[in-house]
Formats: C-alpha cells, sequence, structure tokens
C-alpha cells in the first residue's frame, strides 16, 4: 500500500493519501486549499488518480482543498450525510463503506467536535479527524459540539477498536505523528475520566480562543460544492420531463455506487456505470443506439462532471438530472429497490 502523510505547518493539518498500487486509484483525506498544487505533483510523481477526496468534518481552521482537487481531476467529494456543505458527491453514514481500488475504509459517526464529525477506520488504522488527537481530542465549543456526545463517540465507539490500532489524527501541535488506541487509553490526559459528567466538565474548563480562521473557513467550507447554478452550465433535463415523457429516446445512467444505490434506490430503467470508472464504461455508452445519454448521481455533482468527460471523449447527446436522485424524488419520480 502506498501511504503518505503530510503536514501543513500554518494549521497543523495532517493530510493522508491511500493507495493500494503504483499507477492505480487513491483518496486523499482532510487536504488544505494551500496545498493544492503539492497533492497534484506527488499525485504525478506516484503515477496515481485521484478519484475521492474526504473531509472528516467541516473544518474551522484552514480551507479545505476538496472544490479544488474537484475541479482539477474531477474526483468525487466525499462527507458524512450530517455535513451542511451545500454540495458533496457522495454522502456516507455510519458503518458505511468507502472505496477505491484495494482500499477499504469505514465510516464512523463521531459527534461532539463538531455534529458532522467522522473517523474511518481500515483494519490496522483510524482516521480520527478532531475527534480524538494525539494526547487529545478535539474542542466541543462551538460549530454544535456537544462534550456528552464526544464522550459517547469515544468510550463508546473509537475506544473500543483493538488496542494496536494506529490513530492518525487531522490535526497535531506538538509534533507527533501516530499514536495509537492503546496509547490513548493509558496516556490521552483527557481520556482520564471516571464519567460522561467528569469529561463534560474538563471541556467546559478549558477556555480555547476561536481559531484564527474561524470566520473564514467555515462559511467557505460549506460553499464548497458545485451548486445548482454551476449544475446548469451543462446541458440538463429535469426529472419532471422524464417523468412526463417516461424516459423516452434516454438512455438513464447512475453514476453513484453500489452502497448508495442499495440505501436510496434508483431510477427504473438505468443502467449503473459508477463515476470513478466512468471511464471504462464511455465505450458501450458511445453505442446507445442513438438516444440521449442522461446522467444522475446523488445531487448532481458527479454528473455534472460526467457531461463534460463525456462530451470530451466525443459523446455529444448527453446531458443530467440537476439535484441528482435527491431531485428525482422530490419530484415524485418512481424509485425501484437495487
Amino acid at each position: 500500500m502506498i501511504f503518505r502523510q503530510m503536514f501543513d505547518s500554518v494549521s497543523s493539518t495532517y493530510t493522508y493519501l491511500l493507495a493500494s498500487r503504483a499507477g492505480g486509484e487513491a483518496l486523499l483525506i482532510d487536504p488544505v486549499f494551500e496545498k493544492t498544487d503539492r497533492y497534484i505533483r506527488l499525485l504525478e510523481e506516484l503515477d496515481l488518480k485521484l478519484v475521492k477526496v474526504v473531509d472528516t468534518h467541516v473544518h474551522a481552521d484552514h480551507i479545505t482543498a476538496m472544490g479544488a482537487l474537484r475541479d482539477r481531476t474531477n474526483c468525487v467529494t466525499v462527507m458524512g450525510e450530517q455535513s451542511p456543505v451545500d454540495v458533496v458527491s457522495m454522502r456516507v453514514s455510519d458503518g458505511e463503506r468507502v472505496t477505491i481500488e484495494g482500499i477499504d475504509l469505514t465510516a464512523m459517526h463521531t459527534p461532539g467536535h463538531t455534529d458532522d464529525s467522522y473517523c474511518f477506520r481500515m483494519d490496522d488504522r483510524v482516521f480520527t479527524g478532531d475527534t480524538l488527537l494525539i494526547r487529545g481530542t478535539g474542542r466541543t465549543d462551538f460549530q454544535n459540539g456537544d462534550a456528552g456526545q464526544q464522550y459517547d463517540s469515544l468510550f463508546d465507539g473509537v475506544l473500543k477498536l483493538p488496542e494496536s490500532t494506529l490513530v492518525y489524527p487531522a490535526h497535531d501541535y506538538k509534533g507527533d505523528m501516530v499514536s495509537t488506541i492503546g496509547e490513548e487509553r493509558a496516556n490521552n490526559p483527557r481520556l482520564q475520566v471516571g464519567s460522561r459528567a467528569e469529561y463534560i466538565e474538563l471541556m467546559a474548563g478549558l477556555n480555547l480562543p476561536n481559531p484564527k480562521m474561524m470566520d473564514v473557513a467555515v462559511p467557505e467550507n460549506i460553499r464548497m460544492g458545485l451548486n445548482l447554478d454551476r449544475q446548469r452550465e451543462v446541458a440538463t433535463v429535469t426529472p419532471e420531463s422524464i417523468i412526463m415523457d417516461n424516459a423516452e429516446g434516454m438512455l438513464l445512467v447512475d453514476l453513484r455506487e453500489e452502497g448508495e444505490r442499495v440505501k436510496s434506490g434508483i431510477i427504473p430503467g438505468s443502467v449503473h456505470a459508477p463515476y470513478s470508472r466512468l471511464d471504462q464504461h464511455l465505450g458501450m455508452l458511445r453505442q446507445s443506439e442513438g438516444r440521449q445519454i442522461v446522467f444522475y448521481c446523488a445531487v448532481g455533482e458527479r454528473s455534472t462532471m460526467a457531461v463534460n468527460i463525456a462530451g470530451g471523449d466525443g459523446i455529444p447527446t448527453c446531458a443530467h438530472i440537476p439535484g441528482g436522485f435527491v431531485a428525482w424524488t422530490e419530484a415524485g419520480g418512481n424509485v425501484a429497490r437495487v
């Protein structure tokens, strides 16, 4: 496995790059906007294709590179379903998997630092965001933070992982790079409490100043997504017109991943071509017998990019559903179960 831990000294943020092999698919966790060129350069040097970018929560101390990386690489953006970000390609829930070629992460909803905080675990390690730091825990005094919820997330969730599990946090302010669950249980001073009430009292007494970039970073990170105006810059087909015409002359193409389809359902009669492997399906789409290709995803982000990708590959008669599957269900479209 290819694994890189990168550090932004201004915000003390760790960003993680994962891939199973050279020449394969890659994933980034918690990237920083100012380091975008560095990430792109490293991906090129390692001959990797960035297919997913994950943010563990809406950050208050730096601007995320998710939007910039999406615009430069057409990657999928991933956050928890509780995230207030305008548009994210893929929203995951507790226990849901985030996969790329050879890499499998399991999402753990761990509210407390923020209400949209997630950790992502693999067999031997866990990326803890700001929920569990090395010899510390994330503050709980803004962005709908809740010390009681964080206690539950830690003691009923993260700290129940095997003691040998490697801990990779989103931040460190002392120069530490990695720990283990066992080390943190034994040595983390914020975990040496006897009760939930004691933890709440401890966190209430921290009296920390707000992050310097909070007033800029939080609203900027919430606006990160491709909004509906930008989704309409490419050819569109509304859910209402598809319902009215019964998709006559159209080939509906579902870009979502199998887990999303199982959880939410599909548009009846659509074919499956996951966005992360769209290049492998372009030949099939080119032979669609003159039908108009209509892409859809969860909320319209992946489908906007798919129209541009397909058009650049010489497929002219393609469009997408702005607002994606969410807009389809809101318009009263039929839903089939996988």
